[in-house]
Parts: structure tokens; C-alpha cells; sequence
């Protein structure tokens, strides 16, 4: 028996079929051991010595492999084809080296780049070792992360409150992103004018021409820059006679685009299907590991980790052949393209991302997939047999105009294209970040030198220069990779940390910066500059490239970074708070002190009018202050309404019904809501804010009903209980007696409905108490032959198993639960039974609502009779106590 170690349950079931009865599939679930989250997991002045802890969850997994690899013949490692891969790899072998599991047997490690049965057998036949050198690799990379995280984000905690943290490739995106809104906020706009004719040929078909000359000049986009200019160039054309002075057609050839890599999939997910890089990666990962398509699990991509962009010959053969099929021999070129990347520190030892098979049409997969996996499918499927076709053949045809006005001369330019050949075009264009008018994209009448022309309309419109646009996902990973920052199985993760730590937000698809995210961003750059500069980061990248190709000693990268690293650090150390405000201040003085509309000082401060506002540091961040404290107490967040009293409150209004003011505060937990300021002693009411509502956002009727929480949703239909909506220490809930559920994203604590909450109850009472699943549904084989009663098969903590009434049974191992017929199901129900008399089967009470596991119904029933005194909570306390409020 040989037992094979891969990641993930779903690639082990698959491969286990594919290899038969001789091999025995194990997932480790990933990583099973990681740098324990505290100092001294990577200890510098022990030449990087690294303290390795188990994952508890991988624990079990572990014994259960170590246990399986002792009994066996040999042991063949077979995680994913990268870096990540071989460092699963090489963790399992040492944990099992650890536990002594491995004595005689022999380790092979076996790759491949897709689940399919004739990848894995041929992987079979090609073992070799752990690669060393990706080892190596993985583990500066690790240290490096670790070093910089462990050790600069405790700075940032003690010279920066608020900020969460600091990391090598993380902070240079968000310097990349606040970069950007610096530049936008700069950003000065400038006036220029468009001049454009509207002209006719002598057969009446009419087109545009753009003024692009006069009297011997040029005039280029920003040439005409006010209106008097423009109407003096209007009255001019409005006079002129017109003539086509030569028309010139260009063929030009369009090629297709490569096949795609991990970044350029990520970013036309992003732009075509509106799919975020991490959900992106998710969707291909399910893809790669296998789907059932007519009864047997098949991978239907390959690695989706890659930065190669070419294909196995054999991939493309059996693409050309599907293109010749589909679209005829005019659309298939002479030889096979082959492409090789341009981007920075590249290494194509993987092939790009396709389909395992190109004869598997998206149409035909569409049925065995869900909406998300089909359309990602179906985008791979089509950039990978576009990347295979002809070239496009297009006609770029530019007209020179002359217009004679009086004794001046104007130059006028007319372009189009029109497209001869389609070629890959008739199935694939990739898409843009940001579309532009493109002329060139109008087809232009047929014109021939010296035809006069008619004069239709002049047109002339105002324009104005605007900034460069925020980043999108997508392009902020197209100019990650560009600058060679980070690889690609780091770019998704890099994005959902900086949304998670609220360094950055979505808005409208683009990526802005919190004030959180630039303070950070200014920090590093006013003292830790090298190391968030791009090309440091490139730099030390390449150095990993190198180490993995066994070019360069990790531990001698390690040391040429640790050495400068901490000197850079220890330097910090006396660093006055007042310097940090003071470079902070200048730094971010655009963003915080914008120009004023009637151009009067920013810093003035409006309630004292002489004092200075300039950046300072509470407790809980920074904030904007006077610089006549305490005398003056004006205080407001970094940027927003700047009417904010001394303690950074904003009133909103009065309650009409007790004439108390209300007030949007920050807290120790973050910001809340107030009503007045409490009477006898007694807290003030207070109610925290929802995730997602911004406290600019909150106007004096939204605060009300939020501080009006909790309120009565409707009667449950069932026990005639009311259900209550509130927000609590954990979030926004919904109460039946004792059952909490939380509400998730995307439901309105204030317009959630009886019907929603009648379900979010029913799905919390289903996973019983402490949020441990209850018996799930399952899939139902049949009634009981002799007790009556549905016997059904469910996934369980433990593994799969079958279930009647109160008998349940496990699956032996060598079960697939997938085929697992009523006749054995009751065979197994019945020895459970006779082995546990306590337990003898029964037939079920039918629950009174489907899909309810009948235990959770007995528990929710009892739950209010059990303590009557429940129904007074609710009016016991006017609000759950939130960490805002504390």
C-alpha cells in the first residue's frame, strides 16, 4: 500500500479513484505547521533559527497520517506544483520524521499541473525528491514576513494608536494605492478645448475630422485652451472650403493575447465577471480540483498558481484541432503560437492557466457547474482557444483635411478602422480598466483625394484634464505584477488584508484609502522609506527568485536584510511623538487641510479664530486639533465635517420626544451614537453602528432608530413569541427567547422583515447551541423497511454517516457515501441499533418544519418554558451593552 499526501479532501477523493485500491489518499488540509504568532518564532541572533508549531486542527490529520504511513509501503507526496506546495510537502515529511512514523519507506515527491487521470499517472512514473532550493525559498520568504511584521508592527502600536499593522508586500500595495489618491488630490485641472467638424462627402455619407493643425502648427489635445481661442477657430471652419488632401490605409494585424496567468485571470475576473481576486482564486481552485461531469470527478483546469504562459504540446494540439472544428481552417494559423511572459521576475516552470481538455465546451459544462464556476470556466476556456487563433486583419485608414479660410490654412484628421479578417476577434477581446473614446474604432465613408466636402456643423466643447483614476482590483494587480512586487499566489490575499485591517475600502469598484491606511502609508514613508520603495521590494524578490533556483543562499538573504532592518528599527526608538505628528502633518496636508472654496486658511480654527489646526495623537489615533489647547478644545477626524465640539462629538439633532441632544462619538471600541448625557448617575443610551455605515453617513433620523434598538420585528409564526432585532457586543442579532442569531452582511438591521428573521432564527436553531451544527438534512435513500421513518446519509465532523431517528451510524471507510444504497444504510442503522440498546430504532417524529433536525425542534420548544422569566429581558434592558459603549 503506498500512501499520497495532497492538500485539500476534495483532490484527495478524486486521485484516490484514479489510482485504485493499491494507494490510499490522505489531505493534510494545507498547512499543517506554522511560526507560532509571538516573538522569537524566527530568532536572528540564532542564524534564523525558525520554531515551527503544530496547526491544533492539523494535529488529528497528522496522527492519522502518521498511523497510515507506518503500515505502508512508501509515501509519495503529491501537494500542488509550487512553492506553497512544496513547502506542505516538506512540513508533513518533518512532522512524520518527529513522530518516527517513517523507518524503510520510500519518499518520492510526484507533481502535476492538472487533476486529470492521465496527468496523475504520468506523474506517478516521474518521482524525484523535495526540491530544496523551493524549500529554501519558502522559507526566507516566510522569515522575511515574519521579521518585518513582528518587529515593525509593535512600532507602529507605540507611535501610531490605531494602527493594526505592518507588512513586507502589504504596505507597499497601500502605499501604491495611496499614491495614487495623492495624485488626485494635487491634481490640477486644466481647460482645454475640442474643435471638431462634421463634414460630408460629395455621395452625402458623413463623418468627423478633429482640428490638428493651423497655419504651419501642430494642435495637439491641450492646445486650444480657452474659449476665445475656440470660437476664433469655429468662425474660421464656419468660412473655410474643405478638401481631402490625401487619404492613406494601413493594414494592420492584431494578435491574440496568451493564454492566462494567475494575474492577468484575476484581472479580466475582475473587469468582465465583477469578481473580486480572492473570490476569483476560490472559484479556479474548485475548478482545479475536480467537478463531477457524468459521473466521474474531473479537473478542469489546470494549476491556477502560475506566472507561465505557455502550454504543453499537447494542449495545444488539442486546441488547434477544437478551433479547427469550431470555426473552419481560416481561423487556425500555419504553425502553433508560442508565447513567453514579459513580466517582471517571471518563472515559467508552470503553464499558464487552460482548460484540461478543449474539447469540454463551455456550453456542455455549463449543466455540471454553478453560475460563478461556469462563467469562470467558460472566460478560461475562450481566452485559451482565442490565444491558438489568426491574427485579426484590420484597415487603418487616416484622411489629411485642408481647410482654406480666407488667407489661413487648417489641417483637419479623420481616423477609422475597419476590420477585414476577425480572426480571434470573433471570439475574444479583453477588456479594459479604463475605456476611453476610441476613434479608431469608427469606420471612416470612402473618400479620395482632392473630393471636395460639405460643411455640416462645427462643433467645439469644453473639456478639462482630469486626475488618473483610483485603482480598481484588477489594475492595481496589473501594476503590482508590473513592478515585480509580491507573486502571484500573494496577490488576493495582499488585497483582503488591507480591506480587513479598513486600510482601504470599495467604492464604486475602486480601491480608496481609509485615514487609518494613510497614516500607516505616511509613517513608513517618512521612516521607513527603503522599505516600502518599489524597487527595494522588486529587488528582494528576485533575490527569492534566485534562491529558489538555487542561485543564492536563503539564510545570506536573511542577513543583508535583518542587518540594515533593525538598525532601521533601534533607530526609532527615541523617536519623539512630536516628530512623527510633524512629519505626518506635512506629509498628509493635502488629504487633511484640502483648499477651502472661499480661499481662506484651512488651519484657522473656527471655533477660537486664531488657533492652528494641525495633527495630533489620542489614545484611540489621530485626530485634528487646536493649537490653543486647553483653552480652546476644538477637535474633528482627520477628514469630514469639521463642526465637531472639543471631545470630537457631532451633534445631529434633538430627540423630539425628550429634547435630548444627539450626538455621533468616538469611543475606546470605535464610533457610536448618544443620547444625551444621562441622568442620576445612569449611563447615557448609546447604541453602536452597524458595519458598513459610515459615520458621516448617519443623519438624526437613522440615529434615532438605531438608538431606538431593540425593536419588535413581528410575532413568530409558530409560538406567537415576538422576535426582536438589536445590535449587541458581536454585531447586529435577532432575538427568539433564548436564540440569538446574528445578521449577516447585506441585511438592514433597520427594514429586516418577519421573514428573514422567521429564517435566520430557524438556521441558528438547526445549528444548535454554541454554533455547532446539528444534524444537517442530508441526502434522503428512503423510508425504513420496518419502522417507518426517512433514512438519510450526512456529512459529519468525523465523517460521513447514516441516520434514523436517533440511531446514528458511521460509514466504514472504504464506503462512498455518494453510492451508498437504503438496503445497506438499513443494515448498518440496525447494527447500530442492536449494539446500543438505549438507542433502539424507532420511527422519527416528523418535525414540523422541513429540513428540521427533530432534536433542535425538541430543544427550541422547551427553551422558553423552561424560564418563563425570559420574556422580560427585552424590556429589562433598553439596548444590549456594545463595545462602543463601554
Amino acid at each position: 500500500m503506498q500512501v499520497v499526501i495532497v492538500e485539500s479532501p476534495a483532490k484527495a477523493k478524486t486521485i484516490n479513484k484514479y489510482l485504485g485500491p493499491g494507494y490510499e489518499v490522505i489531505a493534510s488540509y494545507g498547512h499543517v505547521r506554522d511560526l507560532p504568532s509571538k516573538d522569537g518564532s524566527v530568532d536572528p541572533d540564532a542564524d534564523f533559527r525558525m520554531l515551527w508549531e503544530v496547526d491544533p486542527k492539523a494535529q488529528k490529520r497528522l496522527n492519522e497520517i502518521a498511523a497510515a504511513v507506518k503500515g505502508a509501503d512508501g509515501l509519495i507526496l503529491a501537494t500542488d506544483p509550487d512553492r506553497e506546495g512544496e513547502a506542505i510537502s516538506w512540513h508533513v515529511l518533518e512532522v512524520l520524521r518527529q513522530k518516527k512514523a517513517l523507518k524503510s519507506q520510500k519518499v518520492e515527491r510526484v507533481v502535476f499541473n492538472a487533476i486529470t487521470k492521465q496527468a496523475v499517472l504520468d506523474a506517478m512514473k516521474a518521482p524525484r525528491a523535495i526540491d530544496v532550493a523551493l524549500v529554501d525559498a519558502y522559507l526566507a520568504r516566510r522569515a522575511l514576513d515574519y521579521l518585518v511584521g513582528f518587529t515593525l508592527s509593535p512600532v507602529l502600536w507605540r507611535k501610531l494608536p490605531g494602527a493594526r499593522s505592518a507588512g513586507r508586500v502589504q504596505s507597499v500595495a497601500l502605499r501604491l494605492v495611496c499614491d495614487r489618491e495623492r495624485e488626485i488630490e494635487t491634481f490640477v485641472a486644466k481647460e482645454y478645448w475640442s474643435i471638431v467638424a462634421r463634414l460630408a462627402t460629395p455621395r452625402a455619407e458623413e463623418f468627423e475630422a478633429r482640428l490638428s493643425g493651423a497655419d504651419g502648427k501642430k494642435i495637439t489635445r491641450l492646445s486650444v485652451g480657452t474659449a476665445e481661442e475656440a470660437k476664433a477657430f469655429r468662425t474660421a471652419l464656419e468660412n473655410a472650403d474643405f478638401r481631402v488632401r490625401s487619404v492613406e490605409a494601413k493594414p494592420v494585424r492584431r494578435h491574440p493575447q496568451p493564454p492566462f496567468t494567475t494575474s492577468t485571470l484575476q484581472q479580466e475576473a475582475s473587469r468582465k465577471l465583477g469578481l473580486a481576486p480572492a473570490r476569483t482564486m476560490q472559484i479556479a481552485q474548485r475548478l482545479y480540483e475536480g467537478v463531477d461531469v457524468g459521473g466521474e470527478t474531473v479537473g478542469l483546469i489546470t494549476y491556477m498558481r502560475t506566472d507561465g504562459v505557455d502550454m504543453a504540446p499537447e494542449a495545444v494540439s488539442a486546441t488547434r484541432s477544437a478551433i479547427g472544428k469550431q470555426f473552419g481552417p481560416k481561423y487556425l494559423p500555419g504553425v502553433p503560437r508560442k508565447y513567453t511572459t514579459k513580466a517582471k521576475n517571471a518563472q515559467e516552470a508552470h503553464e499558464a492557466i487552460r482548460p484540461t481538455d478543449p474539447s469540454r465546451h463551455p456550453r456542455e459544462m455549463a449543466r455540471h457547474l454553478d453560475g460563478e464556476q461556469a462563467k469562470l470556466y467558460e472566460l478560461i476556456w475562450i481566452r485559451t482557444v482565442a490565444s491558438q487563433m489568426e491574427s485579426a486583419e484590420l484597415e487603418r485608414t487616416t484622411a489629411d483635411i485642408e481647410a482654406k479660410a480666407g488667407g489661413r490654412t487648417l489641417d483637419l484628421t479623420a481616423t477609422g478602422t475597419v476590420v477585414k479578417f476577425d480572426g480571434f476577434l470573433t471570439l475574444y477581446r479583453e477588456g479594459k480598466d479604463d475605456e476611453d473614446d476610441d476613434e479608431e474604432s469608427r469606420r471612416l465613408p470612402a473618400m479620395s483625394a482632392n473630393e471636395k466636402l460639405d460643411r455640416r456643423a462645427i462643433l467645439t466643447d469644453q473639456h478639462f484634464t482630469e486626475p488618473p483614476p483610483r485603482y480598481s482590483e484588477a489594475s492595481l494587480v496589473k501594476r503590482m505584477e508590473e513592478l515585480g512586487i509580491g507573486r502571484p499566489s500573494t496577490y488576493a490575499a495582499v488585497l483582503a488584508v488591507l480591506r480587513d485591517r479598513e486600510y482601504v475600502k470599495l467604492d464604486k469598484k475602486r480601491l480608496v484609502p481609509e485615514d487609518k491606511g494613510r497614516l500607516v502609508t505616511a509613517f513608513l514613508e517618512s521612516f521607513f522609506k527603503r522599505y516600502v520603495e518599489y524597487d527595494f521590494t522588486a529587488d528582494l524578490e528576485e533575490k527569492l527568485d534566485e534562491v529558489s533556483a538555487a542561485e543564492l543562499d536563503w539564510k545570506e538573504v536573511l542577513r543583508a536584510f535583518w542587518q540594515d532592518f533593525s538598525t532601521a528599527i533601534e533607530a526609532t526608538k527615541d523617536l519623539r511623538v512630536s516628530q512623527v505628528l510633524d512629519a505626518l502633518d506635512e506629509m498628509l496636508t493635502a488629504h487633511i487641510f484640502p483648499p477651502t472654496e472661499d480661499g481662506s486658511d484651512p488651519r484657522l480654527c473656527p471655533t477660537c479664530g486664531t488657533g492652528r489646526l494641525s495633527l495630533k495623537m489620542g489614545k484611540f489615533g489621530a485626530f485634528i486639533g487646536c493649537s490653543n489647547y486647553p483653552e480652546c478644545r476644538h477637535t474633528r477626524p482627520l477628514t469630514g465635517d469639521a463642526a465637531q465640539e472639543g471631545d470630537g462629538t457631532r451633534v445631529l439633532g434633538l430627540d423630539p420626544e425628550s429634547g435630548e441632544e444627539v450626538t455621533v462619538r468616538s469611543g475606546r471600541f470605535g464610533t457610536y451614537l448618544q443620547l444625551g448625557e444621562g441622568k442620576d448617575g445612569e449611563k447615557p443610551k448609546r447604541s453602536s453602528l452597524p458595519k458598513g455605515l459610515a459615520p458621516a453617513d448617519v443623519d438624526l433620523e437613522t440615529a434615532l432608530k438605531l438608538l431606538a434598538l431593540p425593536r419588535e420585528v413581528g410575532r413568530h409564526p409558530e409560538d406567537g413569541e415576538p422576535i426582536l432585532a438589536g445590535i449587541g457586543r458581536y454585531g447586529p442579532y435577532v432575538q427568539h427567547g433564548r436564540i440569538y442569531a446574528n445578521i449577516e452582511d447585506g441585511d438592514d438591521i433597520l427594514a429586516l422583515g418577519l421573514n428573514r428573521a422567521v429564517t435566520l432564527i430557524a438556521e441558528k436553531q438547526a445549528k444548535g447551541r454554541g454554533g455547532r451544527g446539528a444534524a444537517t438534512p442530508g441526502r434522503t435513500l428512503g423510508d425504513h423497511p420496518t419502522l417507518g421513518g426517512a433514512v438519510t446519509v450526512r456529512p459529519g465532523r468525523f465523517g460521513p454517516y447514516v441516520n434514523h431517528g436517533k440511531v446514528n451510524a458511521t460509514l466504514p471507510k472504504s464506503t462512498d457515501p455518494e453510492a451508498l444504497t437504503l438496503e445497506a444504510a438499513v443494515a448498518l442503522i440496525d447494527a447500530k441499533a442492536a449494539a446500543s440498546p438505549g438507542k433502539a430504532a424507532k420511527a422519527p417524529r416528523k418535525a414540523k418544519a422541513d429540513g428540521e433536525a427533530p432534536a433542535a425542534k425538541a430543544t427550541a420548544k422547551k427553551a422558553p418554558a423552561k424560564k418563563a422569566p425570559a420574556k422580560k429581558a427585552p424590556a429589562k434592558k433598553s439596548a444590549p451593552k456594545t463595545k462602543a459603549a463601554e
